[in-house]
């Protein structure tokens, strides 16, 4: 039986039932009926809910006036991720600032999740990043197909049409590639620092793992960034009105 941490157990023990039940309904059997609910699936909807709640904070605190703490954090977040979007995609990137923010942040706070004591972070588990690359995979695809139509398809063939049978199949196992290069890169790192951060702790439980703990941290951040910064740049390169 997979060891659980207390947010799972929780879940589990409420909604375990209709957890099976809706499994069943896509005829997937759960390995252990009793707890469907996996400890990285309990930290993803942790982490919706934080979020969640941050930005319904955001929106019932808004004031012109005498904006606080939050609005002020909101605002850096917003002119940071807009500030990026600008310089990477270029004109018309503040239609994008919403899913880039939401995916930076949604990123961060999954791997900042780790240094807190009794919780993980979910992308310590491959499907997690994988989850994450797979969504930003279509996103940029619909969104060039959105932008360029029909002529979208010339970014697979190249710039010299006898070489396009050739380019085509290489273009297509680049653009999968990059579901596996966004999920590779986030996973192996997090789950790297999580092991690291586990077996110093277990030998040596004062000072030295404090080291690993901001080791973490930075590495936590800018797994972060780098993600975004992917996904903003395949953004660009999608919807480019010169293929």
């Amino acid at each position: 039986m997979p060891t659980q941490l207390l947010f799972t157990r929780f879940l589990n023990a409420h909604l375990a039932g209709p957890v099976d039940s809706l499994l069943r309904a896509f005829h997937v059997q759960p390995k252990y009926p009793q707890m469907p609910i996996t400890n990285a699936f309990a930290m993803e909807l942790l982490v919706f809910l934080l979020l969640l709640a941050y930005f319904l904070l955001v929106r019932v605190s808004l004031n012109v006036e005498r904006p606080g703490g939050v609005q002020h954090l909101a605002e850096m977040t917003h002119e940071f991720v807009n500030e990026q979007g600008e310089q990477i995609i270029g004109h018309g990137s503040e239609r994008f600032t919403g899913y880039l923010t939401a995916l930076f942040l949604f990123v961060l706070i999954s791997n900042l999740m780790g240094l807190i004591p009794g919780l993980e972070s979910p992308t310590a588990d491959v499907v997690v990043p994988l989850g994450f690359a797979l969504v930003t995979f279509f996103y940029y695809h619909y969104h060039g197909i959105r932008a360029n139509g029909f002529s979208y398809i010339k970014q697979f063939l190249g710039p010299v049409w006898w070489i396009s049978p050739l380019l085509f199949p290489i273009e297509i196992i680049s653009h999968c590639a990059r579901v596996l290069s966004l999920t590779v890169r986030l996973y192996a790192n997090m789950f790297a620092g999580d092991l690291l951060t586990i077996a110093f702790f277990s030998l040596v439980p004062i000072g030295i793992p404090l080291v690993f703990l901001g080791l973490h941290l930075g590495v936590a951040v800018i797994q972060a960034y780098v993600f975004f910064l992917l996904a903003a740049i395949y953004l660009s390169l999608a919807v480019a009105h010169d293929h």
